[in-house]
C-alpha cells in the first residue's frame, strides 16, 4: 500500500472518538473516484469509511452533503451517518450488509429503474436544503474552471456550448422546479439486496454533490446514464411525475443533454487536478459526444420551446 494513503487512512481512523485505531481491521474499496473509501471493523462491527480526497473540497460543500444524508435516512432509504468530522476529512457510516452496489448492467432490468425512480421521487420531496445550485450554476462553474486550468475540450464546443446556452435559457424562461436533488446518478451509488432474483431493497448513498436543483435534473440524468430506451423513458416519466405531458417530456430530454455537459465540463477539467488511475478525459469527451447527439435530434428545437 502507498505510505501517503496508509498515513491518511491511520490518521482518520485516530480521528474517530473512542476508538483504538490498533484493534481496527480494515480494507480498502476500489470504485471512488474523488474520496478513498474503506471497510472498517470493531469489536464486530463493520462501518464504511470515507477519507475525503485532496482537492475534493472545490467541489463537494461537505456540511451541504452530510445534511442530504441525514435527510435521505430519516426517509429511510439511505445508511445512517455514524461520525461526520469535517476537520480530519472523514465520513463514517453504517455498513449496508448484505448489500451490493448496482451495476450498469442491473439498469438493462425495468425494476432497478423504477426502484431508482422511487428513491428519487421520495427525496425529491423532502424538506429542502440549505443550498440551492441548479445544474446550470454547476455547469458554469465547470466551465470556467475548466478555462482556468487549460482544460482540452472538443473542436466544436463553442457550438456544443451555444446549445447548452439556448438550453439554459428555455428552463429559465419557463421557471424552474427547484427540489432537493441527489445529482448524481452513478450506478454504483445505489445499493441493492436480492431476494433471488428480486429486489429487495434500495438504498441511496453518497450525497457528495446534493443541493436544491431543477426535478427534471435528477430524473433526466438517471435515465441519459442508464440508456434507456425512448419507449421506457416515457414510462419512467409518466411513474415520477403521476402523468405524461409533452412539456415533461420535453423537460426531461433537455435537462438529459444538460447533464451531459454538465458531467463532461466536470470530467475534462478533473482530468487537470485528479491523481486518479481513471481516465477523466475519455470519459468527458464521451459525455460530451451524448450530448452532441441530442443537440443534433430534429426534435432539439420543439422540446426547447415545449419546456
Amino acid at each position: 500500500m502507498d505510505e501517503q494513503i496508509e498515513h491518511e487512512v491511520v490518521a482518520a481512523i485516530s480521528a474517530i472518538p473512542g476508538w483504538d485505531h490498533e484493534k481496527v481491521i480494515r480494507r480498502p474499496l476500489t470504485g471512488g473516484l474523488m474520496n478513498s473509501n474503506w471497510l472498517l471493523t470493531y469489536e464486530g462491527v463493520t462501518y464504511f469509511l470515507k477519507v475525503f480526497g485532496k482537492g475534493s473540497e472545490n467541489f463537494v460543500d461537505r456540511r451541504l452533503s452530510n445534511e442530504a444524508a441525514v435527510k435521505a435516512n430519516a426517509l429511510g432509504i439511505s445508511p445512517r451517518v455514524e461520525l461526520f468530522d469535517p476537520e480530519a476529512n472523514i465520513e463514517l457510516f453504517e455498513f449496508l450488509d448484505g448489500y451490493r452496489p448496482s451495476t450498469a448492467a442491473d439498469f438493462m432490468r425495468k425494476d432497478f429503474l423504477e426502484a431508482v425512480v422511487d428513491l428519487f421521487q421520495k427525496f425529491n420531496s423532502c424538506e429542502r436544503l440549505p443550498v440551492t445550485k441548479d445544474v446550470f450554476a454547476m455547469t458554469d462553474e465547470h466551465i470556467e474552471q475548466g478555462h482556468e486550468l487549460g482544460a482540452i475540450r472538443p473542436a466544436d464546443f463553442d457550438w456544443l456550448l451555444y446549445q447548452y446556452g439556448r438550453a439554459r435559457s428555455a428552463f429559465m424562461a419557463s421557471g424552474l422546479d427547484i427540489v432537493p436533488c441527489h445529482n448524481d446518478c452513478m450506478a454504483g451509488n445505489f445499493m441493492v439486496t436480492m431476494s433471488g432474483d428480486a429486489i429487495r431493497d434500495m438504498k441511496l448513498i453518497d450525497f457528495e454533490f446534493a443541493s436544491n436543483n431543477e426535478r427534471a435534473y435528477e430524473i433526466g440524468a438517471l435515465l441519459g446514464e442508464t440508456f434507456t430506451d425512448e419507449a421506457t423513458t416515457v414510462e419512467m416519466i409518466e411513474r415520477y411525475y403521476g402523468e405524461i405531458r409533452q412539456e415533461l417530456i420535453a423537460r426531461v430530454w433537455v435537462a438529459r443533454a444538460v447533464s451531459d455537459m454538465k458531467w463532461g465540463s466536470w470530467a475534462v477539467q478533473q482530468r487537470k487536478l485528479s491523481s486518479w488511475d481513471f481516465d477523466y478525459q475519455k470519459y468527458g469527451i464521451w459525455k460530451y459526444a451524448r450530448a452532441r447527439t441530442l443537440f443534433n435530434d430534429p426534435r432539439w428545437n420543439d422540446w426547447l420551446r415545449q419546456i
